[in-house]
């Protein structure tokens, strides 16, 4: 019995994902470092030159690193500005006391929407639980009905949303917009996150912690004493600050499609719409804004900035050790046989993103690397549709879908959510896990409803 070349690519690529699964589940190796191993061994295997697979990498790293690391790089700088001026506590103070106490969740939700999109999932749980805590002992009731619907919208923010890596690479590999999917993507997060925090108050109702929450708050930003000089920027000005680049990308992306090329106006929009110049403006007027117009060093503000740095810096890597994978899956062919083996299930390929991108996250943990790997894989399939942006947007959509799927004892934010909320395994498996898998699924059926108008 012969076996077909795409047969052998479609062995090659399985034994592949089964080795970084394996190096990362088992002998528990760093993802950036068994990314680039599984990257060497796929590359040779599907007899890709020797002497050229190394480049082959560098190339796909490279590639992946120039759209992406500023964007989150940039976006780190604002969240952790955001962070140490106090605006994200009082945000969600203002919040919380504008909903009241009877419906202190809702408040704290919307906490995690706004303060989601610039920071990053595990540092918003950690930035916002002191307030849950807080809020709860204020008004006597258990903690995880408050704090489980804050996490599950850091959540969806997190997997579907720009600046954060798995949106942003997914973006990059299958040639997306970010403005475009910013568009697409926004409605989704939205419905969805009403969705998931309800739910999270239905699942957590009356429910006690079965041990002690972890008084820790270990910030990723570092160690960088806090200026927190004068009050705290008001809640209006932070939401204010958030907003001005994700407005900005829209605007420039609307200008690209619907103004026409000629002039200076349209191009002009272009460049302050562009995602890493949109940021950057942020980045500056948060430091004016939060940092010295409020008294502090110009030193301060510049230690504060560089804080971010350090707790993204194994994202960034990590996302481009994904670019590289993704680079020898296609240029292997490796890519291009599982694509074909896949849409020749007959499933949709919005569908096959969503359940490619849920098998990685249940099977390996990390919302981002899901993505990546899922958007890597699916890409050639993706190119060869020829969906078009908008339809090339909801596979995004759906590849963050999937990658919030279903979050258990394999992913470190499982043990924050728990850990932070005192609950035991059982109890975050039967709410956290629950609500993630319903998230994942709620998001992807969302964007399943808006491919029939994209």
């Amino acid at each position: 019995m012969s076996v077909s070349p795409a047969q052998i690519s479609l062995l090659i690529g399985a034994v592949g994902v089964a080795s970084l699964l394996v190096l990362i589940l088992r002998f528990k190796l760093q993802p950036f470092l068994a990314l680039l191993m599984v990257s060497l061994g796929v590359g040779a295997a599907a007899g890709i030159a020797p002497d050229k697979l190394p480049a082959l990498i560098e190339t796909g790293v490279g590639s992946t690193l120039g759209h992406v690391a500023l964007i989150i790089a940039l976006g780190a700088m604002i969240g952790r500005l955001v962070e140490v001026s106090g605006g994200a506590d009082q945000l969600a103070s203002e919040l919380v006391r504008r909903f009241g106490a009877s419906r202190a969740a809702v408040g704290l939700a919307v906490a995690g929407l706004l303060v989601g999109i610039p920071v990053f999932f595990e540092v918003g749980v950690v930035m916002l639980m002191p307030l849950a805590a807080g809020t709860a002992r204020r008004t006597g009731r258990p903690l995880p009905g408050l704090a489980l619907p804050l996490c599950i919208v850091l959540l969806v923010v997190h997997a579907l949303l720009p600046p954060h890596p798995g949106a942003v690479a997914a973006a990059s590999l299958l040639h997306v917009d970010l403005g475009r999917l910013i568009l697409w993507a926004a409605p989704v997060v939205l419905v969805t996150a009403a969705f998931s925090a309800g739910l999270a108050m239905v699942l957590t109702r009356g429910m006690q912690p079965a041990q002690a929450p972890s008084p820790e708050h270990d910030e990723p930003g570092g160690d960088t004493a806090k200026p927190a000089l004068g009050e705290p920027p008001s809640a209006a000005t932070i939401v204010s600050l958030i907003l001005l680049p994700i407005g900005l990308i829209l605007v420039g992306s609307i200008a690209t499609m619907m103004m026409p090329a000629r002039g200076w106006v349209r191009p002009a929009l272009a460049l302050l719409g562009s995602p890493f110049v949109a940021l950057l403006l942020d980045v500056l007027l948060c430091s004016w804004v939060l940092g010295v117009r409020r008294g502090w060093p110009l030193k301060a503000v510049g230690d504060v900035v560089g804080s971010a740095l350090p707790a993204v810096a194994i994202v960034i890597l990590i996302t481009g050790a994904g670019g590289g994978f993704a680079k020898v899956l296609v240029a292997s062919g490796v890519g291009g046989a599982v694509s074909d083996a896949l849409v020749s299930t007959g499933l949709p390929i919005l569908a096959l993103a969503f359940l490619l991108a849920l098998l990685l996250r249940v099977a390996q943990g990390p919302t981002a690397v899901a993505i990546i790997a899922a958007a890597g894989i699916v890409a050639p399939a993706v190119a060869q549709a020829h969906l078009g942006p908008d339809r090339a947007a909801l596979v995004c959509v759906a590849l963050g879908a999937g990658g919030m799927f279903g979050s258990h004892v394999n992913d470190a934010g499982f043990w924050i959510v728990t850990r932070l909320t005192g609950l035991d395994v059982a109890q975050g498996l039967r709410t956290w896990t629950v609500l993630s898998a319903s998230a994942g699924v709620f998001a992807f059926g969302l964007a399943a409803m808006l491919w029939r108008f994209a």
